[in-house]
């Protein structure tokens, strides 16, 4: 990668000109960045993780013939005529076990769950029965023969591939991991991600604020954005403006972390000390996205580190996260699906703009309606500084250049929740 230090010419990635489409800079980003190694969890330990590898089952799943309802055993044959009274010779609950043989005219009372008894071949639900004797049985259901029976290896075969390498760990997915008796499992780990603000006029804490001071939010948003992407998080505090003293943190938090993110002094022609120092110890790109908000956009290797920088102004940092740092970062960790899902919404108030060569990342209201469809509206303002007002969207509407898009048109719009 470039050191984007050098002068113009064409519009590629290592130019300070250069204005590049919104996926050029995300397939730069994703090819510069590798799964990371596996490590072996403890399968209660790895929900969100993904698995490294395929997971065979040993066993068969279920392992027995076993009935699906509370009812009766029987010869299916004997209840052919809707209606028949037989004998109830036994009573089987889950956990159970009978070496009997079931003859014709008898019945064995069964729980779900239990292994179905040799020689029956169906069961009868409790509802289609009446105890008529104590030992006889009237059942009133005509069943075929398989009725209520769930076969063994039914959902899983001894021998067949149950969860492929690839698969995120849900609670469902850990049930079956239970299920085929697997203990521990090979995952692409959380990516360590270390966080970082800068700026003198940065402030932390309580009181009141000096003439050029704000209050510093861009860090704790990130770091809960990098938690629900599913990363652990070292929250590297303000840095000062200090160039050795950033240089030593960056460069250390690269050492012992899988990637590093850092908000503000990427836009062409700033002087920050953010810029000035990725510039000399990182090999970073600058690049102008095609995009608004969020055109300025720093990626590069730190020690073999990727190194996010994200612009400073809020929504601009939280947009940039979610179009390269948040896919990548998934990649890294072994993720099949790296972008939010995306979805074909119906423009309910029109998606206002102006040409100007990029692509509008407008933040919007995304809502289900009775006709099946997701329909968006804007919210109401769009300043790239307005956070308070993004705060309230749950999605990103993807807006052409050009005018903008009426109410009653379509719009592809990634949801955020």
């Amino acid at each position: 990668m470039s050191s984007g230090h050098g002068g113009g010419g064409s519009c590629g990635l290592g130019t300070v000109q250069c204005v590049i489409p919104l996926e050029q800079a995300q397939q730069f980003v994703l090819s510069s960045v590798a799964q990371l190694d596996p490590v072996t969890l403890p399968r209660a330990e790895a929900v969100g993780r993904v698995l490294a590898v395929d997971v065979v089952s040993a066993d068969d799943v279920p392992p027995f013939d076993n009935t699906a309802v509370d009812g009766f055993a029987v010869h299916a044959a004997d209840v052919a005529s809707g209606e028949a009274d037989l004998r109830v010779v036994a009573t089987l609950a889950a956990g159970d076990h009978t070496d009997r043989v079931l003859e014709r005219g008898e019945a064995i009372r069964i729980m779900t769950g239990a292994p179905i008894p040799a020689g029956a071949d169906a069961v009868v639900m409790v509802e289609d029965s009446e105890m008529v004797a104590d030992d006889v049985v009237r059942l009133s259901a005509v069943v075929s023969s398989g009725a209520a029976v769930r076969r063994a290896a039914e959902d899983v075969a001894a021998g067949e591939t149950v969860l492929s390498a690839g698969t995120e760990i849900t609670p469902a997915v850990l049930g079956v991991l239970a299920t085929v008796n697997v203990h521990e499992v090979s995952v692409r780990p959380a990516p360590r991600v270390a966080v970082a603000s800068t700026g003198d006029e940065l402030v932390v804490g309580d009181g009141p604020l000096r003439p050029g001071q704000i209050r510093e939010s861009n860090r704790p948003m990130l770091a809960a954005a990098l938690r629900e992407a599913g990363c652990e998080v070292t929250d590297l505090g303000v840095i000062p403006d200090d160039e050795e003293l950033l240089a030593e943190v960056l460069t250390s938090a690269a050492a012992s972390h899988d990637a590093v993110v850092t908000s503000g002094g990427v836009s062409m022609g700033d002087y920050d000390v953010v810029k000035a120092v990725l510039g000399r110890i990182a090999d970073m790109t600058w690049m102008q996205v095609a995009i608004k908000p969020a055109k300025p956009f720093a990626f590069g290797l730190l020690g073999g580190t990727p190194v996010f920088g994200l612009p400073g102004n809020p929504v601009s940092s939280l947009v940039s996260f979610e179009m390269f740092a948040r896919p990548a970062l998934r990649q890294m960790g072994g993720h099949q699906r790296l972008s939010r899902p995306s979805v074909v919404a119906v423009v309910d108030e029109d998606l206002r703009r102006g040409p100007d060569g990029k692509t509008h990342l407008m933040r919007v209201r995304a809502d289900f309606a009775d006709d099946g469809r997701c329909h968006v509206v804007p919210v109401r303002a769009q300043g790239s500084h307005q956070l308070a007002a993004t705060a309230t969207a749950n999605g990103i509407a993807v807006v052409p250049d050009g005018d903008g898009l009426p109410a009653g048109t379509e719009v592809a719009v990634l949801l955020l929740s």
